[in-house]
């Protein structure tokens, strides 16, 4: 954060912000606006960010940007949202969140504003005048909804040279009939086959069908229908059922959620790293209209809140159909705010609701399902992963000081408790991924007493790099590009001895902390900070976790094989193959407690006398405590 000499800091400048509510913007050197947010009180929220409150990582490196702010005093918590959206939108800041990619999306629109209104497919800014339906993120979608909309109320095209003719001419009909008209998909306010009123009542049935009302209109179509043929006006009676086929026809591809007539979006996110997938489903009626999906970039580590609701804020300011409900599995930090805003743009209540169970439930989690489904195509059509690594290569190249990317890398963890069962792990990523096949563990054979972790992975680490070592294959011919030990400064001076130890001098090796995530190398007394969000700091968390896991997955092995020897141990009549069977028929001794006698006896070489002893044993007091003891892990 720069301070300019003579002038106020600032913290000093934010202090004086008022204690109201309104937006802030939080701006750089030259003036570009990093960052929009709203705030009940903007000087206690600001003072989270100058004091080092707000515990997101992103805030401190966007923080050392901030040269300067601008605020505005709004009087409502409403007002402060909506100016929030329309500040993100116009300035698009670096750390808000916002569509992965800069496409428009395609809208369904009807230009209102005309005598003779058109619908239209467009991927345009929004005017006036013009109400908008979407959006859609199939533009095949969209367009096949059209065409059959005007199969089932004749409406005109915006692309309709005779409609622009009639609207330049006030709505006075040209005498000139379209192609539309004379194939049954225009009404024909060209000749004046339509008076405006009745034109306006087609365009209101066809806004209430685009909103998913389309019970109505199906009513509607059959009792014209038996009118017609009542009439014995068989040609117009055609006509109807047509159109009634027309509806049949897309209410059959949309899919049934319920039998309620139900009308909500159902929200499902999957986020990795700094990207999302979102997955929107449109129900109305219980059924589900469209299936909308978005990628959401720019959040860098933004709580799951903030994302929810930069989302709902973007997408409901394009779209004109609102539902009464929005299923969420996350709500934002001010739901009754956003609800109050969405309920003010629909003019009915609208409601954010997270479900618990039954059917809404299982909506949500398939919204989820497909949200996850969303990320990974993105991510295969944009190489997202492949560059992402190889960011992350180079980022560590550089801020290693490496002589090359780290393409292989090794990484080691200790897993122990109290100095029992203590195990080391080795995990490989080979160009930024994991290699689950070169995945080593090794079992502690050093007596410590108790958790000297310094010292077990020095054993580790000179059993994996010895001679013998060395020439087995299962260990691979190639050395690592940087080795990775899980600890700070005393663990990375273990490794470099042993390395030194077997003459091993041309590996870079890092220690990594957990509490700050800082890498401890040999040539700096300061540990290595990789920016927060950064592919680089992404890939060291993914070594670190995958090597905890696969130790701890190893120590509990032990530790359960432990338990299991020494509970049937006190059993009369039970040795060594009676035990080997016990444990091939349950596995553990949890699954043998959870057994009857009767289960027991039914393993082969199992008498039910030594069944009987068993099932006491299991259930003795010692049984309870083993078992109690098994339950947890210890990893260091």
């Amino acid at each position: 954060m720069s301070e300019s000499s003579g002038y106020p800091t600032i913290v000093e400048q934010v202090a004086s912000v008022p204690d109201r509510p309104g937006v802030y913007l939080w701006k750089g050197a030259e003036g570009q606006v990093l960052y929009v947010g709203k705030a009940k009180s903007l000087r206690k929220r600001m003072r989270q960010y100058v004091m080092g409150q707000d515990d997101r990582e992103k805030v401190p490196v966007m923080m050392e940007q901030v040269a300067s702010f601008d605020y505005v005093v709004t009087e409502t918590e409403v007002d402060s949202l909506v100016l929030e959206k329309n500040l993100i939108k116009q300035f698009r800041p670096d750390f808000n969140v916002d569509y992965r990619d800069d496409k428009s999306y395609p809208f369904i629109a009807i230009t209102t504003g005309d005598p003779y209104p058109a619908i239209k497919f467009t991927r345009e800014k929004r005017k006036p005048g013009t109400r908008y339906f979407g959006p859609y993120t199939n533009a095949n979608a969209a367009r096949e909804t059209i065409d059959v909309v005007r199969r089932i109320v004749p409406i005109c095209t915006a692309a309709c040279v005779e409609w622009k003719r009639v609207n330049a001419k006030g709505g006075e009909p040209t005498g000139k009939a379209c192609f539309d008209y004379h194939v049954g998909k225009g009404p024909g306010p060209c000749v004046g086959a339509i008076t405006r009123e009745q034109y306006a009542g087609s365009v209101a049935k066809v806004s209430r069908f685009l909103s998913g009302k389309h019970e109505e209109i199906v009513g509607e179509l059959e009792e014209q229908m038996r009118a017609a043929a009542a009439d014995l006006d068989f040609e117009a009676a055609a006509r109807f059922r047509n159109r009634l086929e027309a509806v049949s026809a897309i209410r059959q591809r949309q899919k049934v959620v319920s039998a309620r007539p139900l009308n909500m979006d159902v929200i499902g996110f999957f986020r990795e790293e700094t990207i999302a997938g979102v997955h929107l489903f449109v129900v109305r009626e219980g059924r589900v209209l469209i299936g909308n999906e978005f990628v959401l970039d720019k959040g860098l580590d933004v709580p799951m809140a903030e994302l929810v609701e930069g989302f709902l804020l973007r997408y409901y300011d394009e779209t004109s159909s609102l539902p009464k409900e929005i299923l969420l599995r996350d709500l934002p930090d001010d739901p009754d705010t956003v609800g109050e805003w969405l309920s003010t743009l629909r003019g009915s209540k609208v409601k954010l609701s997270v479900p618990q169970r039954g059917e809404k439930r299982e909506m949500l989690e398939l919204a989820e399902l497909n949200a996850r489904h969303t990320l990974m195509r993105f991510k295969v059509r944009t190489r997202y992963d492949e560059e992402r690594m190889n960011a992350a290569l180079l980022q560590l190249e550089n801020a290693l000081a490496l002589p090359a990317p780290p393409f292989r890398i090794e990484a080691f963890d200790i897993s122990t408790l109290h100095g029992t069962h203590s195990v080391g792990s080795m995990v490989v990523f080979t160009n930024g991924r994991a290699e689950p096949k070169a995945y080593r563990r090794f079992r502690v054979r050093g007596e410590t007493g108790e958790a000297n972790d310094v010292a077990m992975m020095a054993e580790v680490l000179r059993r994996r790099f010895s001679a013998t070592r060395q020439a087995d294959a299962r260990f691979a011919a190639s050395r690592p590009d940087l080795l990775v030990v899980d600890g700070g400064k005393p663990q990375l001076n273990a490794a470099r001895a042993v390395l030194a130890e077997l003459s091993v001098d041309d590996v870079p090796v890092a220690g990594l902390a957990k509490r700050e995530e800082e890498l401890w190398v040999e040539w700096a007394d300061e540990p290595v900070v990789l920016p927060a969000g950064s592919p680089s700091l992404f890939l060291m968390k993914r070594v670190r976790d995958e090597a905890h896991r696969f130790a701890i997955e190893y120590h509990r092995k032990l530790r359960g094989r432990a338990m299991t020897s020494s509970a049937l141990d006190e059993v009369p009549g039970v040795g060594p193959k009676r035990r080997k069977a016990l444990v091939k028929a349950f596995g553990s001794i949890k699954r043998m407690r959870g057994a009857t006698v009767e289960d027991l006896a039914t393993t082969p070489g199992i008498p039910r006398d030594v069944a009987e002893e068993v099932y006491a044993t299991l259930h003795a007091g010692g049984g309870e405590q083993a078992r109690d003891e098994g339950d947890s892990a210890e990893g260091t």
